[in-house]
């Protein structure tokens, strides 16, 4: 494994010391004196060079964006581990015979591989599509058990030391395993993710799944241990060790949606790691019909309730900064009531937090103009406005739509919220699509999870997981 410096970040060193620096977003880090003699080591440095601790140093900095690391390949493993392919199937018998083309084709060795096949009792030619492939077919013992069951089943026969969870509609690239198996060369790795792509981009609704699906993570490598986020890793391309599986107990049958989400978070409260490269592909087949589409946000939606009351302590936390929220709110108080007079607090405001982040600025010795801080402090503005926005739309969109009935300015409000969150994601994401096209298929995305959340919290007799921990940090 090799670490360096991320892009945009350069080390400053003055008479007050030494800071890791990013233009943008603009912010920094000051070093202690251990910490600066190891990222002296970098633009480059092998993790055999480092101590636990300087390794567990630069595992922060990575979570923080100051430092990036690449894996090399299998030689940073003792020996390429045993790999069980499972995948649970009912009724894909051409998918599955896509899937398992694929999986013939990966560069691994041949000998270090089993494909299990479990069969979830299927109705069609599937079985016979695993035997002519020459998967190991074994049956769930149910018809329509769900996923989770026949993950398991797979996961108890399995000889591997890995377990590769793919599903039946995806297609591995050659590279797959290669690209993610080096991660556990560290010990504390419980399970590892890799990208998701689409694997049709015909329609303009496949082009937005490419992008948009919840099982895309995005282009920034994670990791999660211990700990209260959400950060968790979708099944359609998971890896994880078979001891690990089978100390957190597999996945829970009788979650139908979300049991990625709940086992690997199970892993992290056994005190392992997790972590997720844009690299080791996948393609998945989206669902490329408005309908299906809207059915499995809406499916999505409802595994929210039962998560959070099985996991409580990873509850929604929204982090605030106190002085840009006041402007924010200031801002939609203007939009609300048409009260221009609000715009000379907001400025006020604008004007004592740029002087307030210079002040920080010139106490570090750090050479940045008041434009540049203005600039960076509205662009915070912005990021808060999007954070602040998407959670509202993701969960509050349909209650917001009724009220809108009622009051124009919230309808304003809303139209707001949707062409600004939307339009952020349309140029973060890149879709091959018009933003027309965009912002119809993010509402009905947002519509489906946010009534698929209501159900499941209907289901289970408590709203808990709408609950939101306010933290107001400077």
């Amino acid at each position: 494994m090799i670490w360096r410096l991320a892009d945009g970040i350069r080390l400053e060193e003055n008479v007050r010391g030494a800071v890791l620096v990013s233009r943008r977003p603009l912010r920094m880090l000051r070093l202690n004196s251990a910490l600066l003699a190891l990222v002296r080591q970098l633009p480059v440095v092998n993790t055999c060079q480092l101590t636990p601790a300087q390794v567990k140093a630069l595992e922060l900095l990575a979570g923080k964006g100051f430092v990036e690391r690449s894996w090399q390949g299998l030689e940073d493993l003792p020996a390429p581990p045993c790999v069980s392919i499972i995948i649970p199937v009912k009724d894909r018998a051409e998918d599955l015979r896509q899937c398992l083309t694929s999986l013939q084709q990966l560069n691994y060795p041949a000998d270090k591989l089993e494909v299990l096949v479990v069969d979830d009792g299927s109705s069609d030619a599937t079985p016979d599509v695993a035997r002519q492939l020459g998967a190991h077919l074994l049956h769930s013992g149910a018809v329509g058990g769900g996923p989770a069951l026949a993950r398991n089943k797979g996961a108890a026969i399995a000889c591997g030391d890995i377990l590769a969870f793919i599903d039946s509609d995806c297609s591995a690239h050659p590279d797959w395993l290669q690209d993610l198996l080096p991660v556990f060369a560290d010990p504390e790795v419980a399970a590892v993710g890799g990208w998701v792509d689409g694997m049709f981009l015909g329609s303009a609704l496949d082009r937005y799944e490419a992008v948009m699906s919840s099982l895309n993570l995005g282009r920034r490598e994670m990791s999660g241990g211990h700990g209260d986020d959400t950060f968790y890793l979708p099944s359609c391309n998971l890896l994880i060790r078979r001891s690990a599986f089978v100390d957190a107990g597999g996945f829970r049958t009788e979650l139908h949606v979300g049991e990625d989400v709940d086992l690997t978070w199970r892993l992290r409260d056994n005190g392992w790691n997790i972590k997720y490269l844009p690299r080791g592909t996948v393609y998945h087949a989206h669902r490329s019909f408005l309908w299906p589409f809207m059915k499995r946000r809406f499916d999505y939606g409802t595994s929210e309730g039962i998560l959070h009351r099985l996991h409580p302590v990873r509850g929604k936390k929204m982090v605030l900064p106190p002085m840009l929220t006041a402007i924010l709110f200031l801002l939609v108080g203007i939009l609300v009531s048409g009260f221009a007079w609000l715009l000379v607090p907001v400025l006020a405001l604008l004007i004592v937090d740029m002087l307030r982040s210079r002040r920080r600025m010139l106490k570090m010795e750090m050479p940045f103009s008041p434009a540049e801080i203005l600039l960076a402090r509205l662009r915070a503005l912005g990021s808060l406005g999007y954070y602040i926005g998407y959670h509202l739309l993701r969960y509050y969109l349909v209650p917001l739509a009724l009220v809108s009935l009622w009051l124009p300015q919230v309808a304003v409000l809303l139209a707001v919220l949707l062409c600004g969150v939307a339009t952020v994601d349309f140029r973060v994401r890149k879709p091959r699509i018009n933003l027309f096209q965009f912002c119809f298929f993010y509402t009905m995305e947002q519509l489906s999870y946010g009534l698929g959340v209501l159900r499941g919290c209907f289901g289970i007799g408590s709203v808990a997981s709408y609950a939101l921990d306010f933290k107001f940090v400077s």
